[in-house]
């Protein structure tokens, strides 16, 4: 089995929707004609080195994929007759290649892929829940910051109502002096009144 890699340049005013297709025909095609399929490589659009069907740029796709000639064949006869690829080439890399070895390569790089993976996500929970710390303790700070800035706003007040408590008493006192001339008035009332009573005797 041999080793090969394919590139075509896709019309780039199609959506990824309309590419999506294009794409998975070839990985159909490898799959179909008892191929391995080791890499797809999206590499977006470009700039081409000149126009081709008066088109300026171009998106670029690489299949990486193992197989043997009547794969390739397919391969291009499909880009050949489809208008949605402008240009296309298949380059061998390897005449032959050990397929079993191939397999446990990419296993090991989706492997490594995954755990590198795992590890960004784990670090971004770790980034997310320091924020989360840092921004509960500046919270309390600010709490703490605002009950000490409070306090003396609370003893101003204080003062404030023990005025009242005092005014309280003070106009009971008032009140009291009030009512004794009043009662020294019925005293000297009584006083009087039997005085006059003897001078009349």
């Amino acid at each position: 089995m041999r080793r090969y890699e394919t590139f075509v340049i896709i019309d780039p005013e199609l959506s990824q929707d309309q590419r999506e297709p294009l794409i998975g025909r070839v990985e159909e095609l490898v799959s179909q004609m008892e191929g391995f399929l080791v890499l797809t490589d999206d590499w977006g659009e470009r700039k081409l080195a000149y126009d081709i069907k008066k088109k300026g740029r171009g998106y670029y796709v690489r299949f990486d994929y193992c197989g043997l000639a009547p794969l390739v064949n397919e391969i291009e006869r499909f880009f050949r007759i489809d208008d949605r690829a402008l240009k296309y080439m298949t380059v061998l890399l390897n005449g032959d290649v050990d397929l079993e070895k191939i397999k446990a390569e990419k296993a090991a790089k989706e492997t490594a892929a995954a755990e590198a993976a795992a590890a960004e996500a784990a670090a971004a929970e770790a980034a997310a829940a320091e924020t989360a710390a840092a921004e509960t303790a500046a919270a309390e700070k600010l709490a703490v910051e605002a009950d000490a800035a409070g306090k003396p706003n609370d003893l101003d007040n204080a003062p404030q109502d023990e005025p009242e408590k005092e005014l309280a008493p003070a106009e009971e006192k008032t009140k009291t002096d009030e009512d004794l001339p009043s009662l020294e008035t019925d005293d000297a009332s009584a006083e009087k009144a039997p005085t006059s009573t003897k001078e009349e005797a």
